[in-house]
C-alpha cells in the first residue's frame, strides 16, 4: 500500500515507468496466514539485511552496492521514497534489493524467526506529540519483533535526532532480554558507524545543530 502521491502524477514520467514496471518484479507480497521463505527472495540462502523506513533510499542502495552478496529488504509505504529507491536501483545496477511497501509490522510478523542478519531503523518519526507516541514504529511489541527475526549474534541498528525519542527507545530495547546493547562509551552511540553511509535526515539534523544517537543492540 503506498500512501502520498499514489497515482505518482506529479512525479517525472521516468519514475512514473518505474512504478510501474520494476516495482512489482521487486515487491515482496506476503501471503496471510503464511510465513515468508526468505530462498525464495532472492533464489539462495544469503544473509538478509532489512531497512524499516528507507526514505529517498540513499542508505539502502549504498549498503546494497558495498554488499553485494547480502539481500536488502526495504519498507517505505511512501510513493516518492520508493520511486527514488527503484531510480537508485536502476542508475547503479542493484540486483540485491526488494520492497515492502505496506505498515512494517505487516512483513515483521510474516518473516521466520531468525532470518535477518542485520536490522535499520534510521530517523524514524519521532511523533513528538504524546497523543500520537502509539504511532511510533519502536515500541516494545515491535522491538519483541526486532528480536524475533533477528538471528543470534544479528545487529538491530536505530539512529534518532530526537532526545524523547531516543530515551523512549532506549526504555524498550533495554526491556527486551534477548537484545544486548554494544556501546561501551559515550561515542558509541553519539558518532555513527564507520561502515553506515549516512544518511538525508542525518544531514538535516547536524545542520540544525541537532546532534543523532546512534543505537547499536546485538541479538543474543
Amino acid at each position: 500500500m503506498l500512501y502520498g502521491r499514489r497515482s505518482g502524477h506529479r512525479l517525472r514520467p521516468a519514475r512514473r515507468r518505474l512504478l510501474e514496471e520494476l516495482l512489482p518484479r521487486l515487491a515482496i507480497r506476503p501471503e496471510e496466514g503464511r510465513m515468508l521463505d526468505p530462498v525464495g527472495l532472492f533464489g539462495d540462502r544469503r544473509p538478509l539485511w532489512l531497512e524499516i523506513g528507507f526514505g529517498d533510499g540513499a542508505h539502502l542502495a549504498a549498503q546494497a552496492a558495498a554488499h553485494p552478496d547480502i539481500g536488502i529488504i526495504g519498507v517505505e509505504p511512501f510513493v516518492n521514497g520508493v520511486a527514488a529507491l527503484l531510480a537508485r536501483i536502476t542508475r547503479e545496477g542493484l540486483d540485491n534489493v526488494r520492497i515492502y511497501t505496506d505498515d512494517a509490522r505487516l512483513l515483521l510478523a510474516a518473516l521466520p524467526d531468525a532470518s535477518i542478519a542485520r536490522l535499520f531503523v534510521l530517523f524514524p518519526d519521532p511523533w513528538p506529540k504524546r497523543r500520537h507516541h502509539k504511532r511510533r514504529i519502536v515500541n516494545r511489541e515491535t522491538v519483541a519483533a526486532f528480536a524475533r527475526v533477528l538471528e543470534p549474534g544479528g545487529e538491530l541498528r536505530l539512529a534518532t535526532d530526537d532526545p524523547g525519542y531516543a530515551r523512549w527507545m532506549l526504555e524498550a530495547l533495554l526491556a527486551e532480554p534477548r537484545l544486548d546493547w554494544l556501546a561501551e562509551r559515550a561515542a558509541d552511540w553519539r558518532q555513527r558507524p564507520a561502515d553506515q553511509p549516512p544518511t538525508r535526515y542525518e544531514g538535516k539534523a547536524l545542520a540544525a545543530g541537532r546532534r543523532p544517537v546512534h543505537l547499536r543492540f546485538r541479538r543474543l
